[in-house]
């Protein structure tokens, strides 16, 4: 591993301005983005917003970082901290994959790579993932990395015209050096 930001397949970066067509491209297919429905966007809005996340201070170390396939130098997707509680220490993540991109392995080296930062650098000691219970795909790709099913909200989340249930996934940083020991750079 080149620095701690690289792993074989995905650099984790900094947002560019640039990057704008690339984050529309991943607002989910069908207009959604995580467990909502939103209104259409302007190219504009994006193009708005990724120049804003380029120059965006690391507030209270919630941040989002694009994903980049290391072969091709591709933005595939993004993956961030946008929850924390300092005190407590725990923080939630959310990573997205563009549906051209996924089932490739860039979400588990892209999670595994934040979650080295945030537990070794940032010094928190528990990582949580809300994943709505729908979405096997997920589920599966954190219980892989070694995440622990730690409760179900029921009906908590409505979007589509009913309730869904959303899955709260748990990861100690015990866990996480038991799992992925890796050399460190």
């Amino acid at each position: 591993m080149a620095s701690s930001w690289t792993g074989e397949r995905v650099r984790l970066r900094a947002v560019e301005p640039g990057d704008w067509t690339a984050f529309m491209r991943l607002a989910d297919d069908d207009g959604r983005r995580g467990s909502r429905l939103d209104l259409p966007r302007s190219a504009e809005s994006y193009r708005a917003w990724a120049k804003e996340q380029a120059v965006a201070e690391c507030d209270d170390d919630r941040f989002r970082l694009a994903v980049e396939a290391t072969a091709t130098g591709e933005l595939v997707g993004a993956v961030g901290s946008h929850r924390t509680g300092p005190r407590s220490g725990w923080f939630e993540l959310d990573v997205t994959i563009g549906a051209d991109h996924r089932r490739q392995g860039y979400a588990s080296e892209a999670v595994v790579l934040l979650l080295r930062f945030m537990f070794a650098e940032r010094r928190y000691h528990k990582c949580l993932a809300a994943v709505l219970a729908d979405n096997e795909a997920s589920l599966a790709l954190f219980r892989r990395l070694g995440f622990t099913e730690e409760g179900r909200l029921r009906k908590h989340v409505f979007f589509a015209g009913r309730h869904h249930d959303l899955v709260l996934m748990g990861m100690l940083a015990e866990e996480f050096d038991q799992r992925h020991t890796k050399s460190r750079p």
